[in-house]
């Protein structure tokens, strides 16, 4: 039990902090300003400890499965806690666009920043770093399909006509995800998997991580233990940032920033062990397997909730946000295409998550 305990500490720590931001929330809440973001700031911190640990046990499930169902497993886990916390701030202060900010802040977080930080810092250290290139060529056509048809098509859809193009998209992104998902675990599964030459796993790798003799069950309640601490964070952490954020001039996309890199945090971490101990397939895996998610789960999650509620999201994306996830896919197509990644291609990719945190900084 005390192993348990000290293993579970960052769990632990997110659920003391929900405890105590219940008990506190009207005197948070009511201290001004200063004290709002602080509050807000301090949950933040504690929903990554928990964002942590739910990967943590994604992890563990997907050592004891193999790939791909490894990466499948950590990026769906993501994607749980980026559809709590949407559906949550949603919940108590409605705004049309935060889906779609929010979908475009993780591709470029995922594409750009952890795909570029991680080519980087692993071509810095291993020179050329080779994956199947299969895998990138096929996400990288399912990200450019399920992003052109929910979040830029929607600029030419009549608004009287809105619920029946939502209908058409929930269905057109179920039926998209449904044929991958059966072709990454069937048949086709060796697209999303590479042969490393070497044998012998260094100590501290990122295979070596997970703890592979631990119990499944056991990580199935801690994921869902940490799923269900996250949802009860972000209730108060939501209350907290709208006051903080309110009449401070703060662009509006700040928020979905904020969703983006929380559901993002732990694959951040677990692509940059990956890049460094010379992974780079489960790098590509998790980078562009977390972008396609988040688009293809996601979007149908939100439109059923849009579709329930009467009230259209505003789905279609803006010139500049074209503009840039266009760049990115036609960059990250270049790059991907010859099966090895170096850091000229990583420094590519983190200039344009560089442009993005400007424009974004610009309000843009």
């Amino acid at each position: 039990m005390f192993a348990l305990l000290r293993d579970e500490k960052l769990t632990l720590l997110a659920i003391v902090a929900t405890i105590a931001a219940y008990a506190l929330e009207g005197l948070l809440l009511d201290g001004g300003r200063s004290s709002a973001l602080i509050t807000a700031a301090v949950l933040i911190g504690a929903i990554v400890c928990a964002s942590m640990r739910v990967a943590h046990h994604a992890e563990v499930l997907a050592e004891k499965v193999g790939d791909p169902y490894g990466t499948m497993i950590l990026t769906l886990s993501a994607v749980l806690v980026e559809v709590v916390i949407l559906a949550i701030l949603m919940s108590h202060e409605p705004s049309p666009t935060l889906v779609r900010d929010t979908i475009y802040a993780a591709v470029m977080l995922d594409l750009n920043g952890i795909l570029g930080l991680a080519a980087l810092l692993g071509g810095f250290k291993h020179g050329e770093q080779p994956y199947n290139d299969d895998s990138a060529r096929t996400y990288s056509v399912m990200i450019l399909t399920a992003m052109g048809i929910s979040m830029v098509v929607p600029e030419f859809i009549p608004s009287e006509k809105w619920h029946l193009y939502s209908i058409f998209t929930i269905g057109a992104m179920l039926v998209l995800y449904g044929v991958f998902l059966r072709m990454q675990v069937g048949a086709h599964s060796y697209f999303f998997s590479y042969s490393y030459p070497e044998k012998k796993v260094r100590k501290g790798s990122v295979a070596a991580e997970p703890d592979a003799g631990g119990s499944r069950t056991l990580s199935i309640a801690m994921l869902c233990v940490g799923v269900v601490v996250i949802g009860a964070l972000a209730e108060v952490m939501s209350k907290a940032l709208s006051t903080g954020l309110e009449g401070s001039g703060a662009p509006p996309v700040i928020a979905a920033i904020l969703v983006a890199a929380i559901s993002a945090s732990p694959e951040i971490l677990t692509a940059l062990r990956a890049a460094l101990a010379n992974r780079m397939q489960s790098v590509v895996n998790i980078a562009l397997g977390a972008s396609l998610s988040t688009v293809i789960l996601t979007v149908p999650v939100m439109e059923a909730m849009a579709l329930y509620s009467g009230q259209p999201f505003e789905m279609a994306m803006t010139p500049v946000q074209t503009v840039m996830v266009f760049i990115t896919l036609i960059v990250a197509a270049i790059n991907l295409n010859d099966g090895e990644t170096n850091a000229i291609e990583g420094m590519t990719h983190f200039v344009l998550f560089a442009t993005f945190v400007m424009l974004s900084l610009l309000g843009l």
